[in-house]
């Protein structure tokens, strides 16, 4: 068990036993993983760290990544088929996708053809643009559904950082809000730090989640050091998303 009075402030110190929830080691459906061989090296790394459970949320996109239950299940299956092939026969996945919230999402959902991160929690992005007109219907739909949202990396919209109080309105609508551990460094810009490090003081996060896409996100992470007046609230986050997305 992690011990918080021993940490170093690295976030690496935090991962072992760790379900990452958001990220694209899938190979060749989507911006991520290639094929077989870059997932294997990804994983690696990462067991490295040590995790060893992946939800895995490639996205899906009608216009740009039109996967589909069958595609994801297939990749998955076919991942975990060569893992089980090397020294890796130790790590679970669990396909998910990452849902743009757009017309064709409504579609899926209406059909019930949604794969849930765990239960009934469905992770959901948007353009990065601007977000979907009808973001608040879309999102009573969800539960409606019997779902419950999960907003990957909100931190990283950056129409909503002149307008920080509309991440009150998105938790009051039931949505979960899910940190991307990068967002803690300057990978994305520092609007985007800057705003994730006022959500994580304000407890408005409910999980979080690597978005590992390739090897230089990997090494990014090795070598992000937290403050430490945030060492404690990521701990509690890590220890929210194992718990409460353990699938074995």
């Amino acid at each position: 068990m992690f011990s918080f009075f021993n940490a170093s402030n690295y976030l690496k110190d935090t991962l072992p036993g760790f379900v990452d929830i958001h990220n694209h080691i899938l190979p060749g459906i989507d911006d991520g993983a290639k094929d077989i061989e870059t997932s294997l090296q990804l994983i690696e790394r990462l067991r490295n760290l040590g995790m060893t459970k992946f939800i895995n949320t490639p996205h899906t996109m009608n216009d740009y990544y039109p996967n589909t239950i069958e595609t994801i299940t297939k990749a998955s299956s076919n991942l975990q088929d060569a893992l089980q092939k090397t020294e890796l026969n130790d790590i679970y996945l669990k396909p998910s996708s990452e849902y743009m919230m757009d017309g064709h999402f409504e579609k899926l959902l209406e059909n019930r053809e949604i794969l849930p991160l765990h239960d009934k929690y469905v992770l959901v992005e948007m353009s990065y643009f601007q977000p979907p007109f009808n973001l608040e219907e879309i999102l009573y739909e969800i539960n409606v559904a019997g779902y419950i949202p999960v907003l990957a990396h909100p931190e990283r919209y950056a129409f909503y950082h002149g307008n920080y109080e509309y991440y009150n309105t998105l938790k009051m609508q039931g949505c979960k809000l899910q940190l991307n551990m990068l967002s803690l460094s300057n990978q994305y810009g520092s609007g985007v730090t800057k705003t994730a490090h006022r959500l994580l003081q304000e407890n408005k996060f409910d999980f979080i989640g690597s978005d590992i896409h390739h090897e230089r996100h990997i090494n990014n992470i090795e070598k992000l050091k937290l403050k430490k007046s945030h060492f404690h609230s990521i701990q509690n986050l890590i220890e929210a998303t194992s718990s409460t997305f353990d699938f074995t």
